[in-house]
């Protein structure tokens, strides 16, 4: 017998994605496998992900392999590499955000004396909606039913039916969904979930459904008794799937009617399952108060995902009497508000609209084309991996998709997709880009990305190994069959095809001549199909640096992933935390590289973008712009502000920068040379078009300053509009802002404002400004920097002055437009 022993390296522990991953290694060699957690002395099946799960183990635990069999020499080996390399690779489920901390009550709120509930925000946002409770499955009626001959039949039949549920929704799925009902698949289709079932129907003469009960009872008491948060909260995983089964083996059985909402939602339960979230209208679903769930629940990930506010910390029994009632869930505040008055309901009227119209900034923003500060063009496109994300990443505004990692699609499933579904996949992508170029990387798989119906063998370097563009010519079927779907989903939009991992011309001309059979193949059928296909290669292997002008006669761009070059060039893994330090793409000789790929394809007419993470990296922005990068490919979220940024550079200025980044001697002088370099944001002019508010529906003074710190929010001008607001309700305790005139001048010196402003607020009525000195129909606010000078002091006082001047007043309160009033003030006053 043959053993390895480690430490835990997961974060997360050994939940259901790890423990299915280890599971496959396992179950490829014939050798039996035990794993041993020396800590809980908890032993498990190494092929079984239940098992693994059920010992409990947690990050840094020391835990041993045992191996033993006609092949354990190999599997050791095999074995040791996995777990040392890539196992930590497989946690991939989110830990959770960091907490969110809960903004001040603003004062504009507290002063309405709303009914509060103080809570816990998993999910952040805002939702108005009656309060509804869930009413919580009760699975003691199935246990009405008697044991039977046939309840081995019938379990087999629901474990089977409940499999290929799972297997047509992950059809539809994408992002978190997939990957959570992914894990459910796996735990259902492991041994020993239908194995213990059976074991206590025979041995202890349960009934099906009493046993499948108990092997739930059982698991989660396993669970809720782990240290980890993250493993507590699998239980609700496990009720999940045992309720699914129970459903599909007695479907009469279920509740009479489903939960319909028909209005505006907050609903409250102890918890839910992410079967039963996904079952639920999310048109109607404004928020949800769960008693139980924790930051790692699957369910609160999908919730955020649809952008559904959550809180927790507030007990169903609690609520209960406001159920039917009409409350506000605010996840900024982390308040649930009761019963809400008029006047609190203003207040959330007002941060609807500041919501929307930060929306459509953030649209509006997403839609400006990537242009350097002299007008240089440059395309930023976005990295997805399935269809649904391509809508969120043009939303973001990307002006293609650089990368579609096509290999998603053969991944967590028994077989590979067949050409339908995948051209249904690329199809959706390029018509959700109306015309924008949209690069499919063909199957990047083999090597370390395994696929256990390809059974392709264990290597001991599988970053080196059989993988990509290595392993088409024995998987020619499969690399056909996405030509096709590729090539006929180009019918409908502008598709440019990528092949990953080459390191030959041999390999651009099979690839070509397997391209152009497979146009002759979909043309003697007759199907529709693109003609035009450009052909792109990712630059990963160093070797094709020095002969990339052969490379231009074949192909018509270059794609650089800097994840594995870097690697590569170093002969570094990155996944090795003993050499990880030394993976750095920043360096002199990275550098060069970059430069000679950009200037050897540009030379011929080609052109040459990133797709790894450093394209990304908006501190490093300058330096790949200045070496002549044409395309930057990145995650959808990172688009805007880095299309801001480059909006702030000079092309010449950025060239200039990456030369003597190239000849510096270390990554330290690059480091040193960037942070000399970064450009300073441009100052912004103490009042502006985007500072002047005309006719919103203010009523009160709450509502204003409310209004008018949302609104420097959202052009920028600070961060924290909250704590902004509660430094000018400070100095409003002090002394009235009111100056009569219908006119009041709020103002502060705060650590909040990033850019000292004059805000104005013209208002539709006159309203009470809670002072002697009458109504106010015109707010001028001051929000200065603590370290402002005394030049806009004195603005302030000029304009002080200029109040008393009746003419001045009338043409104030006569200006028609943002505009005009702008005029006036930049003609009557210095700033």
């Amino acid at each position: 017998m043959l053993s390895i022993e480690f430490f835990c390296p997961l974060p997360n522990g050994l939940h259901a994605r790890p423990a299915w991953a280890l599971k496959e290694q396992c179950s490829a060699w014939r050798s039996d496998i035990r794993f041993i957690n020396k800590r809980l002395n908890t032993h498990a099946d190494g092929k079984s992900s239940l098992a693994l799960i059920s010992t409990g183990t947690l990050f840094n635990d020391s835990c041993v392999l045992e191996i033993s069999g006609s092949d354990e020499e190999q599997a050791r080996r095999a074995l040791e590499l996995y777990i040392n390399s890539a196992f930590i690779d497989s946690d991939s489920i989110p830990s959770g955000d960091a907490p969110h901390v809960a903004h001040p009550l603003p004062r504009s709120l507290v002063r309405l004396n709303p009914q509060l509930h103080h809570a816990i925000t998993l999910a952040s946002g805002i939702g108005v909606g009656t309060l509804r409770g869930w009413q919580s499955d009760n699975l003691q009626r199935y246990r009405q039913n008697p044991a039977s001959p046939e309840d081995i039949t019938r379990l087999e039949h629901s474990l089977a039916t409940l499999a290929e549920q799972l297997n047509l929704r992950l059809r539809g799925l994408g992002g978190e969904s997939k990957t959570i009902i992914s894990a459910h698949l796996s735990l259902i289709q492991d041994d020993e979930f239908g194995g213990n079932i059976r074991r206590l129907m025979n041995e202890e003469r349960l009934s099906l459904a009493e046993a499948v009960i108990r092997n739930m009872e059982q698991i989660c008491n396993k669970l809720s008794h782990s240290a980890s948060d993250y493993l507590r909260e699998r239980v609700s995983d496990i009720r999940d799937i045992t309720e699914q089964l129970l459903s599909i083996t007695w479907p009469e059985l279920q509740p009479a009617s489903a939960f319909i909402m028909t209005e505006p939602t907050i609903l409250v339960a102890e918890d839910l399952t992410p079967s039963q979230f996904l079952s639920l209208d999310t048109r109607h679903l404004k928020g949800m108060v769960l008693e139980k769930t924790g930051r790692t629940s699957h369910t609160l990930i999908l919730a955020r995902a649809a952008s559904i506010p959550v809180l927790s910390g507030l007990t169903v029994a609690s609520l209960e009497p406001f159920t039917g009632k009409p409350v506000i869930l605010d996840g900024v505040c982390s308040v649930l508000v009761m019963e809400p008055n008029e006047a609190v309901h203003h207040y959330y009227s007002v941060a609807q609209r500041l919501a929307d119209i930060r929306h459509q900034q953030q649209i509006k923003d997403a839609s400006l084309p990537a242009l350097t500060r002299d007008n240089v063009p440059v395309d930023i496109a976005a990295n997805i991996g399935s269809a649904l994300e391509a809508p969120g990443a043009f939303a973001c505004g990307a002006q293609g998709v650089g990368l579609f990692r096509t290999e998603m699609l053969y991944m967590d499933r028994d077989k590979a997709p067949d050409e339908q579904e995948q051209f249904e996949a690329y199809q959706q992508v390029l018509l959700s880009a109306v015309g924008k170029p949209v690069i499919f990387r063909t199957m990047d798989i083999g090597g370390d990305k395994q696929i256990p119906y390809l059974n392709i063998p264990q290597e001991e370097n599988p970053f080196l190994g059989y993988r990509a563009v290595r392993i088409y010519p024995e998987f020619v079927h499969l690399f056909r069959t996405q030509l096709r779907a590729i090539l006929r989903a180009g019918a409908s939009g502008n598709a440019r095809l990528m092949i990953p991992m080459v390191h030959s011309l041999d390999q651009i001309l099979w690839v070509k001549q397997e391209l152009q059979k497979v146009r002759e193949e979909l043309a003697s059928q007759g199907l529709r199909h693109t003609s035009h296909l450009p052909l792109g290669i990712m630059v990963e292997v160093p070797s094709v640096c020095f002969i990339i002008d052969h490379f231009c006669d074949e192909v018509d761009f270059f794609s650089i992933g800097s994840n594995d070059m870097t690697q590569y060039l170093y002969a570094v893994d990155r996944n090795n935390p003993r050499v990880s330090p030394l993976y750095n793409p920043i360096t002199p000789s990275f550098l060069r590289m970059v430069r000679q790929i950009v200037t050897a394809a540009h030379r011929r007419g080609k052109w040459v973008g990133i797709c790894g993470e450093l394209g990304g990296e908006r501190r490093y922005l300058p330096l790949l712009l200045g070496l002549g990068i044409d395309e930057f490919s990145m995650s959808g979220p990172r688009i805007p502000a880095v299309k801001a940024q480059l909006r702030v550079l000079e092309n010449d200025a950025c060239r200039e920068l990456a030369e003597k980044a190239c000849e510096c001697r270390s990554a330290e002088e690059i480091e040193t040379l960037l942070g000399d370099f970064t450009p300073e944001e441009p100052s912004r002019p103490l009042l502006a078009l985007e500072t002047i508010v005309f006719n919103e529906p203010l009523t009160s003074k709450e509502q204003v300053l409310q209004f008018l710190c949302g609104n420097l929010a959202i052009q920028g001008r600070t961060e924290n509009p909250l704590e902004l607001e509660e430094d000018l309700w400070q100095r409003e305790e002090i002394v009235t802002t009111a100056v009569g005139f219908g006119v009041a001048i709020p103002h502060t010196k705060s650590q909040w404002i990033r850019h000292s402003s004059i805000s104005i607020a013209r208002l539709e009525k006159p309203i009470d400004w809670e002072s002697d000195m009458g109504d106010v129909g015109l707010v001028i606010m001051l929000t200065l920097g603590t370290q402002e000078g005394i030049n806009h002091v004195k603005v302030f006082s000029q304009l002080a002055r200029k109040l008393v001047n009746k003419a001045f007043r009338e043409a104030l309160f006569a200006a028609d437009s943002p505009h005009s009033l702008l005029e006036l003030l930049n003609a009557e006053i210095s700033f």
